[in-house]
């Protein structure tokens, strides 16, 4: 179209699902503007328990469905984002009390072949008495089971969303708040951060206030919401291997520890209603002392809230199907189209969760397809790796091998870490560098001038939280004088 602002496709939400759609409408041919209020991931898509799987506590709320398909696209994420997504393997200790031997190994059987062949290894019982994983764990703890499933840099998995989506073609704007949208016949006005925007469809991917999006627009959302706040916390490492766990609750519920970022224990998540704002969302007291139960139950090494060096929380937009407990709600989601008679088409994504997000965003383009015409009917996403990610899903530590050896400097950790955030495109910021004065001033913590630079120019990155805890991690590394001088170069 000739006008710039006037695009075939208006995605607002820079989440997980808001940029998948971006990048899949812009793949097959529409001009497509995505919105989001304040950075992308700034809300629940970086506040995930970071994990690409299936969902194995779901089968026991009756969710084949929903686990078969995540499943599925647990290996397309795999290969097309390894290095951003890696495998991970998973030690469950029995509780007869909670659960009985049987029902976990019948439970885990299914779960290794719902979702059709994978790639990786099935489970299996151990002993954890002779088992790497139970040397941390209170000695009566002596049975388990290992499975597979795999980690992901959620936040990540937005950029490179959004950076794929944005060389397709897409605009993407950031802290570009919607304050007016308008239907008028067949073209949609939005109106955001003072400026006008005309589109011939609408998608309101805006997470937990999708249904608040909806009345903006003038309508009624078609499903009730439940908002449940997912919380979790971070302390120093509390075993030295890289299994994680799923721990059983006396409630019922499950809770995770799992190894981040080297040297911590990322343990999470709760299903608390959440009532109040979107805004400024942390984990309340009781649900700390919840997760600091939770570990503690198993861990010989028992945690308080003192030894919480990071927590976090995240809203979660689960569609109301009536059903009581908050860990039983469906994690399903829904796509609704506005009828044709209404006029230019509105499309709204309620529920949902990041394991599937790539194929909610091909279901949602397909929709779309049978109202806007220029858009293909390929099915491309499955098949074309993310931004770095074009190099066989086994071959992580042969990239970390040919940074090390292409840009000395770097040492281990500092390759692995660039490696798993760039893959092949840490190259576009190294560049021909023979040292680290040759990449700019050096905040610390192996962040230096030039990434920040990159993190600026191509990822939208404007604040330093942008880049120490969404395009990185480096917040939990770096010392207050590099993060402060982070926060003098970037103006905030």
């Amino acid at each position: 179209m000739s006008d710039a602002s006037t695009f075939d496709l208006i995605v607002i939400g820079g989440g997980v699902n808001g940029a998948g759609v971006a990048r899949d409408a812009a793949g097959r041919g529409a001009t497509v503007l995505l919105l989001e209020a304040g950075d992308l991931a700034s809300g629940t898509s970086s506040k995930s328990t970071k994990l690409v799987h299936g969902g194995l506590r779901y089968l026991e709320h009756g969710e084949f469905g929903l686990v078969r398909e995540a499943l599925a696209e647990r290996e397309v994420l795999w290969r097309i984002a390894p290095h951003i997504v890696r495998p991970l393997r998973f030690v469950l200790p029995v509780n007869k009390a909670m659960r009985a031997h049987w029902k976990l190994r019948a439970g885990l059987f299914l779960y290794d072949h719902i979702g059709g062949k994978s790639s990786l290894p099935g489970s299996e019982a151990i002993a954890l008495d002779i088992h790497p994983a139970g040397e941390p764990l209170y000695a009566e703890i002596t049975g388990g089971f290992e499975y597979s499933d795999a980690w992901v840099d959620d936040a990540r998995l937005v950029v490179l969303n959004a950076v794929d989506a944005a060389r397709r073609g897409a605009t993407v704007r950031t802290r570009c708040k919607v304050s007016k949208i308008t239907r008028k016949g067949d073209l949609w006005q939005v109106t955001a951060d003072g400026e006008k925007f005309t589109a011939r469809a609408l998608v309101n991917a805006a997470g937990a206030a999708v249904d608040d999006l909806a009345r903006l627009a003038g309508t009624a959302p078609k499903y009730a919401l439940r908002r449940l706040r997912g919380s979790h916390i971070v302390v120093p490492k509390l075993f030295d291997h890289e299994f994680a766990y799923i721990f059983q609750q006396p409630d019922g519920r499950i809770c995770f520890a799992i190894p981040y970022e080297g040297q911590f224990t990322l343990i999470g998540t709760t299903d608390a209603e959440h009532s109040g704002s979107l805004d400024k969302l942390e984990p309340d007291a009781d649900e700390v002392r919840y997760l600091c139960d939770g570990v503690n139950r198993y861990f010989v090494k028992n945690i308080t809230p003192a030894d919480i060096v990071w927590s976090y929380a995240g809203v979660r937009a689960i569609v109301d199907f009536g059903k009581d407990r908050p860990e039983a709600a469906s994690r399903g989601y829904r796509l609704v189209l506005s009828a044709a008679e209404e006029g230019a088409p509105m499309l709204g994504i309620y529920g949902g969760k990041i394991t599937s997000y790539r194929h909610v965003a091909q279901e949602a383009v397909d929709l779309l397809a049978t109202r806007l015409d220029v858009l293909k009917a390929d099915h491309w996403t499955a098949d074309e790796a993310l931004p770095g990610g074009d190099f066989p899903r086994d071959a992580q530590g042969l990239l970390v091998g040919e940074l090390r050896r292409e840009y000395p400097f770097l040492d281990k950790v500092q390759a692995t870490r660039i490696a798993r955030a760039y893959g092949l495109d840490a190259i576009s910021w190294l560049g021909a560098a023979k040292s680290w004065d040759e990449l700019g001033q050096d905040f610390g913590a192996g962040l230096s001038e030039a990434e920040v630079n990159h993190l600026r120019r191509n990822e939208w990155a404007v604040s330093a939280d942008d880049v120490l805890w969404r395009r990185t991690k480096l917040g939990l590394h770096m010392d207050a004088p590099g993060q402060a001088a982070l926060k003098e170069f970037m103006g905030g």
